[in-house]
């Protein structure tokens, strides 16, 4: 029995250590100080963001990036809350979201693709900050790759609480394996806040047709259809001048439901690479759980359980330490006691999520 458990530990062991080397075949881009020539539109789907849509603005108003080039279109989807509009001095449009489909997020980008006039379109979410270089690292990067889509790095703005560092961590591991999949040319996942492609490439795709009936994934499909079809034209963008700064949920409830609608996405992954990671990932934080309670029943002795646990530490630490050096430039805090206790997060949210419904901007959408 104890042999079965250390079977999925050595495989979990090789799969972390196999994207904690990807992590270091993506080299670390900054931005040359090329004059900006790249045309973007900023996509904002927003429902009921009246407190955050003002802090995103003012960002894209501190952006070192000529206003003659790129617009923002915030698009409305049914929002009972008004915002105030802040004095601009770039071109921003507020259009509503035209429901097709049973994904308002993914309705709401082909509503603004309808008015897009530029080459690339670049998506980020309401309660989003965006650094001042960020369009400009990511035009520079265009400008000297042959690229159609580009995957950036998101990273939480915490304050002092458990609950906060807790979530930086669980996102410190996906942007970890995201990086990690594509320096491996395994890609497979990505963040729609902050995520770029060309709008020709979008057209191509026929958009999120295939999936739409998958409430979120608006990122996450398109990419792997694009690998799919253009593999080469697909990359990261490892550019701290680019990482995008959001906010984490307020309390344990909204966390749970945020990452069972993330989960619920694995099995309509069309990537092979993705579906493994998934179950692997799923497995070896499982058997944490049941050695955890083997050792409480005395079928495992303590020291192998210690074997175990350290073993799975250890390789998950070495990937959370390099992703967090670079996403963020303050240490990582409540490391053991996050440690122990996301195993058994995971494997609940991983188990409700094939049955399930959830919350998701004041809506329930079942699996």
């Amino acid at each position: 029995m104890t042999f079965g458990f250390f079977e999925i530990l050595t495989i979990y062991a090789i799969t972390i250590s196999s994207l904690i080397y990807g992590f270091f075949k993506v080299k670390k881009y900054q931005n040359k100080g090329l004059s900006p020539k790249t045309s973007f539109t900023i996509i904002v789907p927003f429902r009921n963001e009246a407190e955050n849509l003002p802090i995103l603005l003012e960002s894209f108003s501190k952006l070192n990036y000529p206003t003659y080039l790129f617009e923002v279109i915030l698009v409305d989807d049914a929002s009972n809350e008004k915002f105030r509009l802040s004095i601009i001095d770039y071109k921003l449009s507020i259009i509503d979201n035209i429901r097709l489909s049973k994904s308002p997020k993914k309705d709401a980008i082909v509503t603004a693709m309808q008015h897009v006039k530029t080459d690339w379109v670049i998506t980020t979410d309401a309660d989003c900050i965006v650094p001042e270089n960020w369009l400009l690292t990511f035009d520079n990067y265009i400008q000297e790759n042959s690229v159609s889509m580009l995957a950036g790095a998101v990273t939480y703005q915490c304050e002092n609480s458990f609950l906060d560092h807790f979530q930086q961590l669980d996102l410190t591991s996906l942007q970890g394996a995201t990086i990690g999949s594509f320096g491996i040319n395994k890609g497979f996942m990505c963040n729609g806040a902050n995520f770029a492609y060309k709008k020709s490439l979008f057209e191509t795709l026929n958009g999120f047709e295939g999936n739409d009936k998958i409430a979120s994934g608006d990122d996450v499909f398109l990419l792997q259809k694009a690998i799919e079809k253009f593999p080469k034209e697909v990359l990261y963008l490892k550019a701290a001048e680019a990482i995008v700064i959001t906010k984490p949920t307020e309390n344990w409830r909204d966390l749970f439901y945020q990452r069972v609608r993330w989960a619920a996405k694995t099995s309509s992954y069309k990537s092979a690479f993705g579906k493994f990671l998934g179950l692997i990932v799923f497995f070896g934080n499982l058997s944490f759980v049941i050695g955890f309670f083997f050792l409480l029943f005395g079928i495992w002795s303590y020291p192998i359980f210690v074997i175990f646990a350290f073993t799975k530490f250890l390789v998950d630490y070495m990937l959370l330490y390099f992703t967090n050096k670079f996403l963020t430039k303050t240490r990582i805090k409540s490391l053991l006691l996050s440690s122990l206790l996301y195993p058994f997060f995971s494997s609940t949210v991983a188990l409700y999520s094939l049955f399930g419904s959830y919350k998701w901007k004041d809506r329930q959408f079942k699996k």
